[in-house]
């Protein structure tokens, strides 16, 4: 099995424009996600897919495979699709460049599953982390996802999910990690549709496998991670890259 990492790098980010390029202790944020996959040793080919040549000039010094690939997809996956296009791969790794902390372990998780599923019942898989503090739960930056009892996905929203009719019964909740394992046909199928009413609502790609009928594995993991998607989130990573260093 053919197992790579791609990871979607597009610049010009709507809620933190040029994130991927911003300074986190002494590289970029997308360096440090990309040296983390590179170093994980799971995969047999890392490539970064992006929109921008100021991408490109910036991860020269890392001798990254950086792939330019159409500046109007709309989601990671529509991009990561174009890029793979032409590889003779059997599983795509979607690493969001945003996940400067992204585990080792957790890269294994992803590949084990695909490892496992002799049946191939599996299209996608991705992870989930337990939360508990209400701002956490409450945050629509922090997408939400339910499962079945096989722990196939339910929904991912940026709603609270489950809500909390009565205060006798706690629900668990559980923050999606977005970080995605695909069959390489699923990803190409995904590619081929258009975005469904639930992606174009929550803006959330992984609904349109959902609402086409893929079958996503949600696996979940306790190793802690950050992903970028503000200022804020950047400042924390910040704090956290020092609290590892000390």
């Amino acid at each position: 099995m053919k197992f790579i990492a791609v990871i979607p790098a597009r610049y010009a980010a709507s809620r933190f424009p040029g994130k991927l390029l911003q300074a986190l202790g002494d590289k970029s944020v997308l360096a440090h996600t990309y040296l983390a996959v590179k170093n994980a040793a799971v995969f047999d080919e890392v490539i970064i897919a992006t929109d921008h040549q100021i991408i490109v000039d910036a991860m020269r010094d890392y001798n990254a495979q950086v792939v330019l690939t159409s500046p109007d997809h709309t989601s990671g996956s529509d991009r990561i699709a174009e890029a793979v296009s032409h590889l003779n791969i059997d599983v795509v790794v979607n690493v969001q460049g945003d996940e400067p902390f992204i585990h080792h372990e957790t890269l294994h998780l992803l590949k084990n599953a695909f490892e496992n599923d002799v049946n191939e019942m599996i299209d996608v898989v991705t992870l989930k982390e337990k939360i508990s503090h209400t701002a956490e739960i409450q945050n629509p930056n922090l997408v939400k996802v339910i499962t079945d009892k096989d722990d196939f996905a339910i929904y991912f929203s940026r709603a609270t999910i489950p809500y909390q009719r009565d205060t006798g019964f706690v629900a668990p909740y559980f923050k999606h990690i977005g970080v995605y394992a695909f069959r390489k046909n699923a990803l190409m199928k995904f590619s081929q549709l258009p975005p469904g009413i639930l992606e174009q609502s929550e803006k959330l790609e992984q609904l349109r496998y959902l609402e086409n009928g893929f079958k996503i594995k949600v696996i979940e993991t306790d190793k802690k991670t950050i992903g970028i998607d503000t200022p804020e989130d950047l400042e924390a990573a910040i704090r956290f890259l020092r609290e590892m260093e000390q």
